[in-house]
């Protein structure tokens, strides 16, 4: 599945509910994760992995085109730590 479109149809027939619900159920779950980070909270889905914010502090970088040393602000990023599950079912051998 690469798009939103293949994953409600996939979520839909393994679900056996329709697609309005499905496509309704995966906007709900983006709303909430999106609402949690923001929040500074951690988002746990059992057999996939954890949502986090992480905090990034600042850096001195360069500016690529002139050389110049540039300060970046410190600021938070959205984080993913995948679950056991997740790893060893991708890592297949």
């Amino acid at each position: 599945m690469r798009t939103k479109k293949e994953l409600i149809d996939a979520l839909a027939e393994r679900t056996q509910q329709p697609k309005n619900v499905s496509e309704a159920f995966i906007d709900a779950l983006g709303d909430a994760l999106r609402a949690s980070l923001a929040q500074g909270d951690e988002v746990v889905l059992p057999g996939v992995g954890k949502f986090s914010v992480k905090e990034k502090a600042a850096k001195t970088g360069r500016n690529p085109r002139t050389g110049e040393a540039i300060q970046i602000a410190a600021r938070k990023a959205p984080a993913f730590s995948a679950a056991k599950v997740l790893k060893d079912a991708v890592d297949v051998r």
